[in-house]
């Protein structure tokens, strides 16, 4: 049976969606923001349409014939940890991962307990305090220690299932940043973008019976393998290289949002 044929991988059959652009990543104030945590130029979002009703308990099986289609090989991108150019995947995947992120925030207000807590003052500032590493990150800042420093002691105001979330993943991740990283002063910068990608990325619908709104996306953090290792989103581990593919099941999207860890574009 040929690569792609129903019963093969499931009966998934993807197309590239090119005509779908996210304002939350074009935008002049997004763009020199990017620039300025040095992610610009190595994060990209894209979508791709698929066929078949999307079951979540088939995550693997669909990632999978996502990984496969000759429709996906040609078009998702990836960059290159030789050249630092954008590439397309061209090798063949013969193992994946998609851990599940739970996606259930529906407001900002989630982060109102960094001004609670005295992390950020009233004025948006955020509390320097004294230098140190983590990880490789440098902490300067009460913000950063909450994100990265679990033995500080308002690490706890976040549990490990907030942490979880997909909202809290897009914040950190934006305010960990790229390699050569500014780190911003005041927290509306982060709070500001991490909505406009949340709400460009994540699909809502209102309740037909309840009438409130709720998320209908599936979201998953993607790691995929070929013969010889890790080969995507890259050939090496980073807590800040990550692709999540957030899935709306009746539009029947795949929206892949990625980011490779590096020194993004300075000019």
């Amino acid at each position: 049976m040929a690569a792609g044929e129903p019963g093969d991988l499931g009966g998934y059959y993807f197309r590239f969606l090119p005509q779908k652009t996210f304002q939350c990543l074009s935008t002049q104030e997004t763009t020199s923001r990017l620039r300025q945590w040095s992610m610009l130029g190595r994060v990209a979002a894209q979508a791709f349409g698929f066929d078949q009703t999307f079951q979540a308990y088939r995550k693997d099986d669909f990632v999978m014939a996502f990984f496969k289609d000759p429709n996906v090989i040609p078009n998702l991108k990836l960059l290159s940890d030789s050249s630092g150019q954008w590439i397309t995947l061209g090798t063949e995947v013969k193992k994946i991962e998609a851990t599940n992120v739970p996606c259930t925030q529906l407001s900002m207000s989630f982060f109102h307990r960094l001004y609670d807590e005295d992390i950020v003052r009233d004025d948006g500032h955020i509390v320097k305090c004294l230098d140190s590493f983590c990880d490789s990150f440098p902490v300067s800042d009460e913000l950063r220690k909450v994100l990265l420093v679990e033995d500080s002691e308002k690490y706890e105001i976040f549990s490990q299932a907030d942490r979880e979330e997909f909202l809290f993943c897009l914040f950190k991740h934006l305010c960990l940043g790229g390699a050569l990283c500014q780190y911003e002063d005041v927290l509306n910068p982060y709070l500001e973008t991490t909505k406009l990608i949340y709400k460009d990325l994540v699909s809502v619908r209102k309740n037909p019976q309840t009438k409130k709104i709720q998320i209908t996306s599936s979201i998953f953090k993607v790691t995929a393998y070929d013969s010889v290792g890790m080969c995507y989103p890259s050939t090496k581990t980073h807590e800040q290289t990550f692709s999540y593919f957030i899935v709306d099941p009746i539009r029947r999207h795949v929206h892949v949002l990625y980011h490779s860890y590096g020194v993004g574009e300075m000019s």
